[in-house]
Order: structure tokens, then C-alpha cells, then sequence
């Protein structure tokens, strides 16, 4: 496992590398992200960017999201899989957001998980982005890059959400978790990492394993 003075190391490293680290997933209102994270479950962040501008023009509130038909719904996000359950998501958590929570999408984990459809994933990715707190966003480069580096030895999401909290600093947490994402599409990469072109070789023990193989 990572040292502490190795993973300042690294937080400083993918920082040089990956100076603004932002979402994927376009947006303009806070429950815009929210269902844009709903629809990217088994879905490239780019299908649903070319999907969320037609959906979000032909439901432009949450009231109109709460009282859509589900096979018009169906029909638009239909290119980004499990439709179904993904339009029946939207239009009850928009209700329920409208009912409990006074059109605002809650700031609390409690709360968010309240939500259909949403996880620990998607609650830690609004709490981050919307609301700026303290966040671990635990997705498929998170888990593949933490074991890789060394951060952690799980691939149990929650696991490593835990492990993360304990090492990274509250205030940067949410914008290294963006960093890994940005590092494992650009370098990290699942078939072939580009471990020659890694800023972070020097303390991953993925790489010191390959390396003295």
C-alpha cells in the first residue's frame, strides 16, 4: 500500500496532469447531472451527452420529467440501455424531489439515496459537483486504479469509498476522484495501460510489479 508522503505524491502528480478536473456528463441545472449520472449506468458519458440535450428540450423542468409518458421517455434514452428502468427512475425520483424535498435535489447522502435509482456513485458525484463537499466517486476507473496504484485491495465499492476517506484530504477528495477518471480514459486504461507514458509510474505498484517481472 501507498505511504503518506506517496499519495501527496500522487494527488500533486495527477494534478499537474489533469489541472481542471470536471465532469464528463453535460449539464445545466442540478438535477440535470443527476439524471445524466442515472443515464450513464452501463452507458458512455458520450451517448448520453448527445441524448440529455433532447431530453432535457422536450422535458425542460422537473415537473414536466414527474409527469412524462414513459414510452415517449422510453423512446428518447432509449440508445443508452435498461430504458425502462431508467425512464420509471427519472419520472419518480423528479416526483419525489418535487414532494419531499421542495423542487431541490437533497445535499445529504441520506436524503439522495432516497432517490430511485440512485447510489452511493451518483449521491457522492452531486455532493461533490453540486454542492461542493467532501466526496468519494467511486465508479469503474476508481476501483481499477486504486488497486493499481495501491491505494486499496478491493474491488468492493464501498470498501474503497472508506479506504479513500481515511487517506485523502476532505477538500481535494472530490476532484482526484474526477483526476482518476480523466488518467484511467487518457493512460490507465483497462486492456493496455501506457505505463512508459505515466506520470504516476514511480510510485504505482502495478507498475514496480511489471517492471521487475
Amino acid at each position: 500500500m501507498l505511504t503518506n508522503d506517496e499519495i501527496n505524491e500522487l494527488i500533486q502528480l495527477l494534478k499537474e496532469c489533469y489541472p481542471d478536473p470536471v465532469c464528463a456528463l453535460i449539464y445545466k441545472k442540478d438535477y440535470e447531472l443527476l439524471f445524466a449520472t442515472r443515464l450513464a449506468a452501463q452507458c458512455s458519458d458520450a451517448r448520453v451527452n448527445m441524448v440529455t440535450p433532447v431530453l432535457f428540450a422536450r422535458y425542460p423542468t422537473l415537473e414536466a420529467l414527474a409527469g412524462a409518458d414513459l414510452g415517449q421517455l422510453e423512446n428518447i434514452i432509449h440508445s443508452c440501455g435498461f430504458y425502462r428502468t431508467k425512464a420509471r427512475d427519472i419520472v419518480a425520483a423528479s416526483a419525489l424531489i418535487i414532494a419531499e424535498f421542495g423542487g431541490q435535489v437533497p445535499d445529504t447522502m441520506e436524503n439522495l439515496l432516497k432517490l430511485p435509482g440512485v447510489g452511493r456513485k451518483t449521491a457522492n458525484l452531486i455532493l461533490g459537483d453540486i454542492y461542493g463537499k467532501p466526496a468519494i466517486v467511486v465508479d469503474t476507473h476508481c476501483i481499477r486504479l486504486s488497486n493499481r496504484i495501491g491505494l486499496v485491495k478491493t474491488t468492493d465499492p464501498v470498501k474503497i469509498e472508506k479506504a479513500l476517506r481515511k487517506v485523502l484530504p476532505p477538500e481535494c477528495s472530490s476532484d482526484f476522484c474526477h483526476r482518476l477518471v480523466l488518467h484511467g480514459r487518457a493512460v490507465c486504461t483497462a486492456r493496455n495501460p501506457n505505463c512508459g507514458g505515466c506520470r504516476v509510474s514511480g510510485i504505482c505498484q502495478h507498475y514496480s510489479l511489471v517492471a521487475n517481472s
